[in-house]
């Protein structure tokens, strides 16, 4: 099926008046999750949420292209 890099957020049985919106909300989630956080503990953070969400996706394929897309241009 390979990597969806089309808008994907959102939140089941949710109706968004703009697509950008449910992006946005993850983007404040995000944001409040580093909230009071050292750098060290924000990097941390940062670590257990790609090992989760990575868990979650389970396809080593798709994992592998997105590790290639986010080194790209670095």
């Amino acid at each position: 099926m390979g990597l969806n890099l089309n808008l994907n957020f959102g939140e089941p049985g949710r109706r968004y008046a703009r697509a950008y919106t449910p992006g946005d909300d993850f983007y404040e989630a995000l944001i409040e999750m580093h909230r009071d956080l050292s750098d060290e503990q924000s990097a941390q953070a940062n670590a257990r949420l790609i090992l989760l969400l990575a868990n979650h996706i389970g396809d080593l394929s798709v994992l592998r292209e997105a590790m290639a897309i986010a080194r790209q241009d670095l």
